[in-house]
């Protein structure tokens, strides 16, 4: 700290008024003594009085040390190339747009007696809460670029905002808002005329507020920021008919659906019950036994979500294709529409004893309570599948389970927590216990369901949001905030997915498109051959 300013200062955010018109003109003159001094007191009057809230201000001991200007403007108009003098109207009043849907920053400036305490960036973040509370686009500003006078001999002002970006260079403007996460979409030329410092250049910038949601949406299309999920930790259980382990089921998802749940996720081969009710001796026949209750099992499935209101995700049923069987996952949405998402990788034992053979799709699913995948036990091992699901907007990933030992669970369980962190998503995975003597290679269960986010300090210290306890029938219900995954993903302490190297490494599914009427942007699909290992 400096010796000017007083060690016993005490700092206050707050709005601008008319009693602060004599301070302000002081500042302003300070600061900018080299291009005209202090705007007249009738402009600053009508920021006042058009735009309060946007009139920002730090008190330092009764004084205003640093202030923040703007006005709300379109975003249309003004993320186009413009001057100065565009946002100037007669009698020098500036051109504030009630309607419009962005800011227009259009000063910060800090007491150089006080520089050095992060002024500049308080100001800025109260800049960005202002846009997000008023549910606005952007912020937009043009930076002067006041060390160019240094360079112009021998840069361009295109090389020097380059050399900015790279830190070659140092531009007290420049360098801050680059660090203050604004983007250089532009550079403006004749910006402001007697700015001999920058040479009348100006940068246009943008800061893009990701949480924002246009007005006048359908119903349909608004998106949910908070979605409850609802995880049944299932009990394999002895049943003598298909219709006591229906009656099982639809008592959760009516449990689930008391809770106001948007999903319920069932474990993989959750159906493994009706198996105890055909012969066992051959383990090949008994699975397609289990097969043919595949399709009364997903017309009830599905007339219990739209029933119950919930978007119910059946983990897995063996599903016969011609005299090929399946591991397949569904997504059976409230409104009535069904989608699979098939295994793609087989375990050793699903091969070898079942004769179970992997899919080739993978998609992610349009929901309404956001963008969701699907990735059944053993294919949560597999980074690419999740990474490619990531690249198509999945915010929640669901991974439905069934392991018989913690072995086989622990290697569910941190692939399940890697995916989260890596691809900044939720994943939920959900699993079976108990035991079915009856039914062979179904003996025992082992899991504990949970919930885990990325790891940043908007989400728990450990990154799990919930978790069940483990071998014990139960129902976890948990809230998930997806506007938390869009600040991380642009303003994180890390930024996994951004900070990418696709000039060095690239991911691509290499398979033929299928039709997905639940995606909008598909991920193409291909046959490939399953992998061996355990």
């Amino acid at each position: 700290m400096s010796a000017e300013i007083p060690s016993d200062l005490h700092l206050k955010l707050r709005n601008l008024g008319a009693d602060d018109l004599d301070q302000l003109e002081e500042l302003m003159e300070k600061v900018y003594s080299d291009i005209g001094g202090a705007w007249p007191r009738k402009t600053l009057l009508a920021l006042f009085r058009e735009f309060p809230e946007g009139q920002i201000c730090i008190e330092g001991n009764g004084r205003v040390i640093a202030v923040a200007l703007t006005v709300r403007c379109s975003y249309e108009r003004f993320s186009r190339a413009h001057t100065y003098q565009d946002l100037i109207g007669r009698r020098e009043r500036i051109r504030h747009d009630p309607k419009g849907d962005a800011l227009y920053g259009m000063d910060v400036f800090v007491d150089p007696d006080y520089r050095g305490l992060r002024l500049g960036r308080r100001l800025y973040d109260a800049r960005k809460e202002l846009c997000r509370n008023l549910n606005l686009r952007a912020i937009l500003a043009g930076g002067r670029i006041i060390n160019y006078h240094r360079y112009a001999g021998k840069l361009t002002a295109t090389e020097y905002i380059e050399a900015v970006r790279r830190k070659e260079v140092h531009d007290p403007i420049l360098s801050f808002q680059l660090a203050n996460d604004f983007e250089v979409k532009r550079l403006m030329k004749n910006y402001l005329p007697e700015d001999e410092k920058s040479r009348g250049f100006a940068t246009l910038l943008e800061w893009n507020n990701i949480l924002y949601e246009p007005e006048g949406l359908a119903a349909e299309e608004i998106r949910k920021s908070v979605v409850r999920i609802g995880i049944v930790q299932w009990q394999m259980r002895l049943t003598d008919s298909f219709q006591t382990w229906l009656d099982q089921v639809e008592f959760f998802v009516d449990s689930m659906a008391d809770y106001q749940a948007d999903f319920v996720l069932f474990p993989e081969f959750f159906n493994a019950p009706l198996m105890g009710m055909g012969d066992q001796e051959d383990q090949f026949s008994a699975i397609r036994f289990l097969a043919q209750y595949a399709t009364p099992s997903l017309e009830a499935l599905s007339h219990f979500a739209v029933t119950y209101n919930i978007n119910l995700i059946a983990g897995s049923l063996p599903v016969l294709e011609g005299d090929i069987l399946y591991n397949n996952a569904y997504l059976c949405r409230r409104d009535g529409t069904v989608d699979k998402q098939p295994k793609i990788h087989i375990t050793p034992h699903e091969r070898r004893d079942w004769v179970i053979q992997g899919g080739n799709t993978l998609q992610v699913f349009n929901t309404d309570a956001g963008r969701i995948g699907i990735l059944i036990c053993y294919d949560v091992e597999f980074p690419e599948l999740s990474r490619l699901l990531a690249e198509e907007g999945m915010e929640i990933l669901f991974v439905p389970f069934w392991t018989d030992t913690k072995n086989g669970f622990l290697r569910v369980q941190r692939c399940a927590q890697a995916r989260a962190i890596e691809n900044e998503c939720y994943v939920a995975i959900g699993g079976s216990v108990g035991n079915l003597p009856q039914v062979e290679n179904v003996d025992i269960q082992y899991a504990q369901s949970a919930i885990y986010s990325p790891s940043d300090f908007a989400f728990p210290h450990d990154a799990i949001i919930a978790e069940s306890t483990p071998n014990t029938e139960m129902a976890l219900i948990a809230d998930l905030d997806l506007d938390k995954l869009m600040q991380l993903r642009y303003e994180g302490s890390v930024t996994n997915r951004r900070d990418r190297r696709p000039d060095l490494y690239q991911l691509r599914w290499v398979a033929e498109k299928t039709s997905d009427k639940g995606l909008s942007k598909p991920v193409s699909q291909k046959k490939t051959k399953p992998p061996e290992g355990g």
